[in-house]
């Protein structure tokens, strides 16, 4: 999906220049902390999402980890990614991807935690994460005015972006797992639903002028489901639907193409934003 906006007399597109002059001048300046919105992006974000699934569901139950200790350990691990992801004052495919396949580990847990551990329902969990992410988008746009990701270029920005970031995984995992589990669609149909529902969002941005902001936070969110009805379809055994791959085959494959793309991305930026020099500065 292009990912642009347009002025509000919709008379010429914004440059990146004209943005970083719109921004907001207080907070540390950094370059553009997120990749640019291309098929790239959407294809490592699904990979990530079921990683995310797999991933804590081995750590969880093959290794008898337990839910609290899988939870404690991939928290620590965000922790320290987000510390070198905030450090860096440009888009970096390795600390960024690495982020957000740790963000999808963590904000499946978040969830799995509120209901097998504190016996939370998955409609409970579903409302809660929409409108703890909606309080988030809120309060983001009452401080910056803006919700584009093509503005991270401060420490308070990047902090918002992560935080909404973290609730559409536990958002996605709780819908996700209601469709498939509680509605009792499957593993596929429900992978099926998720990828026709983010059909409707590019037919609405493309044909209907869907607004580029509100079209890629839906999709982003849609994916975290599509990509955990994925993993589960794919590692989960033939009786329960699945294809029986398991946990551990499913991650290694979804981690060996993740990590091939983010060097291929890393050789050749294809995914980075450039700005102009004196943003550099």
């Amino acid at each position: 999906m292009e990912y642009y906006q347009q002025d509000q007399d919709n008379r010429k597109t914004p440059s990146i220049s004209d943005k970083i002059a719109a921004a907001p001048q207080r907070g540390r300046q950094l370059m553009n902390k997120v990749p640019e919105v291309t098929i790239f992006f959407w294809i490592i974000k699904v990979l990530s999402t079921t990683v995310g699934e797999t991933a804590a569901d081995f750590l969880n139950f093959n290794l008898n980890w337990g839910l609290t200790n899988t939870t404690f350990v991939m928290a620590v691990l965000l922790l320290i990614a987000l510390f070198f992801q905030f450090r860096s004052k440009k888009y970096v495919p390795g600390f960024y991807w690495l982020t957000v396949v740790l963000i999808s580990v963590v904000g499946t847990l978040v969830t799995d935690n509120l209901v097998d551990n504190f016996g939370v329902a998955l409609e409970t969990t579903t409302i809660i994460f929409t409108f703890v992410l909606l309080a988030t988008f809120t309060v983001w746009y009452a401080s910056e005015k803006t919700l584009s990701i093509h503005s991270i270029f401060t420490a308070k920005r990047e902090a918002f972006y992560w935080l909404a970031i973290l609730f559409t995984f536990a958002l996605g995992t709780a819908a996700g797992d209601l469709t498939s589990e509680g509605l009792n669609l499957g593993y596929w149909k429900s992978a099926i639903m998720f990828a026709a529902l983010i059909g409707v969002v590019l037919i609405a941005y493309y044909r209907f002028k869907l607004h580029a902001v509100p079209a890629f936070w839906i999709a982003y969110i849609l994916t975290r489901p599509l990509g955990a009805s994925l993993g589960d379809y794919l590692s989960q055994p033939r009786a329960e639907g699945g294809l029986g791959l398991g946990t551990v085959g499913t991650s290694i494959i979804f981690l060996v193409t993740i990590l091939s793309l983010v060097i291929y991305l890393t050789k050749t930026r294809r995914d980075e934003i450039l700005l102009p020099s004196s943003a550099e500065e």
